[in-house]
Formats: C-alpha cells, sequence, structure tokens
C-alpha cells in the first residue's frame, strides 16, 4: 500500500481524473474536433507528435516535470500511475538526450497506460513503432539520460506551450495532441458531438455539389472590410 502525499510532497498520488465514461465518449472524436469546440485552445505545438500516424489515444494526464535531460521522475510517476493513465512530461523541450526508450515504454504499455505525451526526446523509435504503444514526442536522440532529480509529478506543468494539470483529458491522434481541463471536458463533448454532425452534413453537400461557398465567408469579407456592404465575392 503507498503513503499518502501531504499537499506539499513533490510526488502527489491521489488527484481526480476525468472520468472514464467522457475518456471513453472522448476517444471517439478527433483532436481538431475537440480543439475548435474548446475555442481553439489547448493543443500542444506540432514539435509534439506521434511516431506513427495511426497513434491514437485518449485518458487522465498525469503530469510530470524533469529537469532537462533527466528522467529520475519520470520512472518514478510510471510506478505510481494507473491503467488508463497517460504521462504527460514536462521536459523542456530538450532534445540533447532520450528521456525514455523501448524499456520504459514497454513497461507503460504492460501497466495498461493509455500513451505517453513528451516535450523532450525518446530513443529506440524502431522498436516504439513496431510495438504500436501511442507515443508522442519533439523527436528522438541515442543519447541516454541522467538520474539525479529533481522533479515533480502532479503538478500543474507546462507541455508543448499549454497549461496541464493532472486529471485534465487528453486526446492524442495524427494531428497532434489536445489537452481539455477536467472540469469542462463533459460539456465540451456535447458541443463535439454538435460539430461533428454539422460538419458530415456539409461534406455530404459539397459530394452533392450544393453550397460549395461556406455560408459565413462574405460576412466575414465585410467584416475583415474585403468587401464593402452591398458587395459580393
Amino acid at each position: 500500500m503507498s503513503t499518502p502525499s501531504s499537499p506539499s510532497s513533490d510526488i502527489r498520488r491521489d488527484f481526480a481524473r476525468v472520468s472514464p465514461a467522457v475518456v471513453l465518449r472522448a476517444s471517439g472524436f478527433a483532436a481538431s474536433v475537440l480543439a475548435d469546440v474548446a475555442g481553439r485552445r489547448g493543443t500542444l505545438d506540432g514539435r509534439i507528435a506521434p511516431l506513427l500516424p495511426s497513434m491514437r489515444m485518449a485518458g487522465p494526464a498525469l503530469t510530470v516535470e524533469v529537469r532537462p535531460g533527466d528522467n529520475l521522475m519520470v520512472h518514478a510517476a510510471i510506478s505510481i500511475a494507473r491503467p488508463g493513465d497517460i504521462l504527460v512530461i514536462d521536459g523542456k523541450g530538450d532534445r540533447t538526450c532520450a528521456l525514455m526508450g523501448s524499456i520504459m515504454i514497454n513497461a507503460c504499455k504492460e501497466l495498461g497506460l493509455a500513451g505517453v505525451v513528451i516535450d523532450a526526446a525518446v530513443r529506440d523509435t524502431e522498436e516504439l513503432r513496431e510495438l504500436g504503444f501511442p507515443v508522442y514526442s519533439v523527436g528522438a536522440n541515442p543519447k541516454g539520460p541522467a538520474k539525479c532529480g529533481p522533479g515533480r509529478i502532479n503538478w500543474p506543468i507546462s507541455c508543448g506551450g499549454e497549461a496541464v494539470n493532472p486529471g485534465d483529458l487528453i486526446v492524442g491522434d495524427a494531428d497532434g495532441v489536445v489537452v481539455i481541463e477536467r472540469e469542462r471536458a463533459e460539456p465540451f463533448l456535447d458541443l463535439a458531438a454538435i460539430k461533428v454532425a454539422e460538419e458530415r452534413a456539409r461534406i455530404a453537400d459539397i459530394l452533392a455539389g450544393r453550397n460549395m461557398r461556406p455560408k459565413w465567408l462574405e460576412g466575414s469579407l465585410r467584416a475583415a472590410g474585403v468587401l464593402k456592404d452591398g458587395e459580393t465575392l
């Protein structure tokens, strides 16, 4: 049995996670749809990309902050993670060495984690692609890391230029990764369902040769001063 962590501890073991029902529902939406309904907020910088375009993931964030080039706290995070968690690691964008490789990612897969997002480099990429476990990183480097610490687990972090809190909803696909605040995830999914229906109808119109011009286009052009009042395309 693990020892409960104090509020000031660098390692927080217990935190509120986005619910499994929300995760399951979110897994059916593209990251782009969720980013749109979230007001185009929460998308991690495009430098953080999947090792394979086919990789998809959804789950609650287990956040990790490390010093550049040091993975001590990543090992600690793996040891306390729960099945379904996604490790979200603030590695400061460092690519001078790899923070994770095949041994650690195999452990993540066997423990039932849903994926890894790392604002830093990885290695053993050929093995990781064969493994198929979702890994999103900024690149690769064959050099290994130090294990000196310090760092923090399950505190607010910055990853890919976005704030991530423990328990937030993380969704990743071929386009990249989006994070949605835990408290706002469920209502955003309702908006996502509406948006998907609207987009399908729009594509159906296009394929049928109808309404090829977006309805909002001329209004936006007038608002931008490109078209004068009464003028049309």
